[in-house]
């Protein structure tokens, strides 16, 4: 149930203070209209809206501003958003997976496309890299939720597959077909996750060096900062000195 977490590695650029909160908010709030849209308005009958939800509340979203999205995707105006998926290759020979919301495909792909090519990259197929992912639901509690036995065992109780801790917080990882059982099942013993979502998360990772992780870091954020793009995942490993320094930048 336990294990090395490459979390705090693969996911260290989510940790920096986000200089622009309102494209922040502008995705989160794409989310929820989408998922309300998608399935019904309501967080307790829609497994994808309670998980839009929380991820906005977790960045002090207003309980307004995520009504607002919920109404939106009412409303006869609201956009028509579809859900695109695009595979690379980063510096380093790194494995990219980017996860979009899009009123415009072709607008999309061309960023997406031209952001590979800029730092060194190169667009593929679909199914190109993801081979190389699990897709799993993955459930984030904060390090004060208990200590690593206490969430190990609400691991197993709950049905999760692995529970890993550090001082970074806990990620319990289950089946997709679990994730809403588990996800339940965690809230009612825990309380109400950090974050809780279905995600891509790399079977192996690539180390790359410094000079290739400085390009891949900027490929990244060249790919998170744009619009339309929900989520990025990658199965680069930086060394320590290189995280710090762009933690720090």
């Amino acid at each position: 149930m336990a294990g090395h977490s490459q979390f705090k590695n693969i996911m260290f650029r989510k940790n920096k203070q986000d200089a622009q909160r309102s494209k922040l908010f502008s995705k989160l709030s794409r989310e929820i209209t989408v998922s309300a849209k998608q399935g019904l308005p309501d967080p307790d009958h829609n497994p994808r809206l309670r998980a839009a939800i929380l991820a906005a509340k977790a960045q002090s979203m207003s309980k307004e501003v995520i009504e607002r999205a919920i109404k939106k995707s009412q409303g006869g105006d609201a956009e028509n958003y579809e859900e695109v998926r695009y595979e690379g290759f980063g510096p380093g020979g790194v494995a990219i997976i980017v996860e979009a919301l899009t009123d415009n495909r072709n607008r999309t792909a061309s960023d997406v496309r031209a952001a590979f090519s800029k730092y060194g990259g190169a667009m593929g197929e679909n199914g190109s890299v993801s081979f190389m992912f699990n897709r799993v639901g993955s459930i984030i509690y904060p390090s004060s939720a208990g200590d690593a036995d206490a969430m190990l065992e609400a691991a197993i109780e709950a049905g999760a597959d692995e529970s890993i801790s550090s001082s970074e917080g806990h990620e319990f990882l289950c089946r997709v077909e679990d994730f809403a059982a588990v996800r339940d099942a965690l809230e009612a013993k825990l309380g109400a996750p950090q974050s809780a979502k279905i995600v891509w998360r790399p079977t192996n990772t690539v180390a790359v060096s410094d000079d290739a992780g400085e390009t891949l870091s900027k490929l990244l954020d060249v790919l998170d900062d744009h619009d339309d793009v929900q989520n990025v995942y990658a199965n680069y490993e930086m060394s320590e000195a290189l995280m710090e320094k762009l933690s720090a930048a």
